[in-house]
């Protein structure tokens, strides 16, 4: 397929990046600096910026997916106007260029654990990451009040790190995946097959769902 992906130097997009070459897939990075995946034959870079919706529309055209693991940055103190006005942003280029599939790299802070609470509902969330959880849950509730958007939400658990890729893993609903041990974890690298797994073969459409171990 022609996918696009936007935030593929990031931790969760330089692995969906690895997980599209792996299948052959027809990859459009859109960044800022192109120049940082020079030398990768494989992969079209090339220029963009989230908040200009014409300059990403064009380069988001004639592509049959879009896959967004935009994060304006971790540290950036405006972090969560930045990643709503982004959202926003996406959503309206994606309108603009005619893309009807998107996936959207989600965050566990809206799953529900087993005390029927959100994950950041509970009172040690870590504050410095407050911020970005109620971005990505505002991108959420963005999508679903996109009608003619195909869209998907893939929430990773509750750890998402480096690791490796096995292929093994749990899928869910709107529920925090828990295993054996009550650890919540993937690794990124799974978490990219779930991802893609998902693009080649649709099964939550206009749905959100999570992976885990």
């Amino acid at each position: 397929m022609k996918v696009a992906l936007l935030g593929a130097t990031g931790f969760v997009g330089a692995a969906l990046l690895e997980e599209l070459i792996r299948r052959g897939h027809a990859v459009t990075t859109i960044l800022r600096h192109p120049e940082k995946l020079q030398g990768r034959g494989e992969v079209t870079a090339v220029r963009g910026d989230v908040y200009d919706i014409d300059g990403l529309a064009d380069a988001l055209r004639g592509h049959e997916a879009l896959i967004s693991a935009f994060n304006p940055g971790w540290t950036n103190p405006d972090l969560y106007e930045d990643q709503v006005r982004g959202t926003t942003t996406i959503l309206s280029a994606v309108r603009m260029a005619g893309v009807k599939r998107v996936l959207w790299v989600g965050g566990a802070g809206g799953l529900i654990t087993p005390h029927g609470t959100r994950v950041l509902d509970n009172p040690n969330f870590p504050d410095a990451i407050r911020p970005g959880a109620m971005a990505t849950l505002n991108a959420f509730e963005q999508l679903q009040n996109e009608p003619g958007l195909d869209w998907t939400y893939l929430a990773p658990s509750a750890r998402l790190e480096s690791g490796s890729r096995t292929g093994r893993f749990r899928i869910g609903g709107d529920e925090l995946l828990i295993d054996a041990n009550g650890d919540s974890h993937i690794s990124v690298e799974d978490y990219a097959v779930a991802m893609i797994d998902e693009l080649e073969r649709p099964a939550h459409m206009r749905q959100r769902f999570t992976v885990g171990y």
